[in-house]
């Protein structure tokens, strides 16, 4: 293994770990949420939710991580697996996309369904109870398919490394 490969592999493994524990305390934070509040949430609950300050320190906990996560895996993972796999990353984000959904790693109109929340995260949502109440139930009903991208990557790599 050439010293670029041990490179790309160090840079994929940190990009893993580093989309994992966004992953796992999102997890944690809708498990605390779900011992009070049913998902999908409804606007009396979230209402209920926000009179609790250790509730909404979960809820931005979860949009905190879902943001964090979706950016990871799209700027960071991403490329790292495709370097791993000796592929170019120097072309645009919809070609690398497009490969990944060939190798069967993620749907590339599913990962715009999940850049989409993560986008509607970046806007200010503070004073819109609605919008929040809103972008809450959509990265719980999202988060598994993030999951899935992640452990199909994680898996890909491992069956890689026990190749070599």
């Amino acid at each position: 293994m050439g010293n670029s490969s041990l490179i790309y592999q160090e840079k994929l493994k940190l990009a893993l770990q580093e989309s994992q524990i966004h992953l796992q305390r999102m997890d944690i934070a809708f498990e605390e949420l779900k011992k009070r509040y049913s998902f999908p949430i409804h606007m009396a609950q979230f209402s209920m939710l926000l009179e609790d300050n250790t509730d909404v320190a979960f809820a931005d906990q979860i949009i905190y991580r879902y943001s964090k996560a979706q950016d990871c895996m799209g700027a960071k993972l991403f490329k790292a697996f495709m370097q791993y796999q000796g592929e170019n990353v120097d072309k645009p984000f919809r070609d690398i996309l497009n490969l990944l959904e060939k190798w069967q790693l993620l749907e590339v109109e599913e990962w715009f369904v999940l850049l989409e929340i993560r986008n509607e995260i970046a806007h200010d949502y503070e004073n819109d109870y609605s919008k929040a109440c809103q972008i809450l139930n959509s990265i719980e009903q999202s988060r598994a398919e993030l999951w899935k991208i992640f452990n199909e990557i994680q898996k890909k790599t491992k069956e890689d490394l026990c190749k070599q």
